[in-house]
């Protein structure tokens, strides 16, 4: 039987204006401490967020946000700070509530045999 890992994993959300609440997915956050993984999966579908969010969106913007999360995952340097800080503590200051453009859902947890491609599988089902 296959050995089962405990993961936990956020939605990332473009929240336009935090005071109205509405969001629309943009990628998943995934982390897997048995296996040491940390990874950010997204995409910045620049058509639906104009359609959301209107023309005053600033996709430059958004998406050197959303790029952030990828760095400080990765654990480098690029990832400044943040980026330097244990695997857990990174997962738990990306998905720390917080009141601005780039959010993340609460945490949810599960458990997978590969978090790659449970990461994969969650970006296809709540994102794409």
């Amino acid at each position: 039987m296959p050995v089962k890992h405990l993961y936990e994993y956020a939605v990332l959300r473009v929240v336009p204006r935090v005071e109205r609440e509405e969001f629309l997915n943009v990628g998943v956050i995934l982390y897997c401490a048995s296996r040491g993984f940390l990874q950010a999966r997204y995409e910045v579908p620049e058509a639906r967020l104009r359609a959301f969010a209107g023309a005053e969106l600033d996709v430059v913007e958004l998406a050197e946000r959303l790029r952030s999360f990828e760095r400080i995952c990765g654990g480098r340097k690029e990832g400044g700070p943040i980026g330097q800080l244990a695997v857990a503590s990174r997962f738990r200051w990306l998905t720390a509530t917080r009141s601005t453009i780039v959010q993340t859902s609460p945490v949810h947890p599960g458990l997978c045999e590969d978090p790659a491609d449970t990461l994969a599988s969650l970006y296809a089902q709540l994102v794409q």
